[in-house]
């Protein structure tokens, strides 16, 4: 399983990301100067015609580009639950695996593994974007290979992908 996040650096809560850090980093005045950087972020809309928008303060995310951006979200899902498929997870790209001798198997384990993360995701205001999450099958056996996971997530079946070029 290839699972997307749907704006994912946009929605990290400011103070869930500071009590993650406090809890890995031993000086508090370091996560300070972090959160300062991180939290004291506005943005105003200037339109076509020139008016432009009051200052709004950024109440959530990280900035995307920045060298903190993927630190601060691995540090903000370093805490993902256990599953029962092995997890590959780098900022906001998270690949589920599981291999058996038997589809169903494989299946049924990826299945209950995305209703864990999805449990997850909903209770750190995560979403799982429906269209970058598909699943795909890899066996030696070019016939195997070609094996359509039968996936779901909410009851409603993931996409299958014949490799893992289609996901983005």
């Amino acid at each position: 399983m290839f699972v997307g996040l749907t704006a994912a650096y946009d929605t990290v809560w400011h103070r869930s990301i500071t009590c993650k850090l406090l809890q890995l980093l031993p000086d508090r005045h370091m996560v300070h100067m972090i959160m300062e950087m991180v939290g004291n972020r506005s943005f105003t809309l200037t339109t076509r015609n020139g008016k432009r928008s009051r200052l709004r303060r950024l109440k959530k995310g990280v900035p995307q580009g920045s060298v903190l951006a993927p630190f601060l979200f691995n540090t903000y899902i370093s805490d993902l639950p256990a599953t029962v498929s092995r997890k590959c997870v780098y900022a906001d790209d998270l690949a589920i695996m599981c291999a058996d001798g038997d589809w169903k198997e494989v299946e049924g384990a990826l299945t209950k593994d995305m209703a864990t993360v999805n449990e997850y995701l909903q209770t750190w205001t995560l979403k799982l974007s429906i269209t970058k999450t598909v699943s795909a099958a890899f066996h030696l056996n070019n016939e195997e290979a070609k094996h359509e996971l039968k996936v779901k997530y909410n009851n409603k079946p993931c996409s299958p992908a014949p490799s893992p070029n289609t996901s983005e």
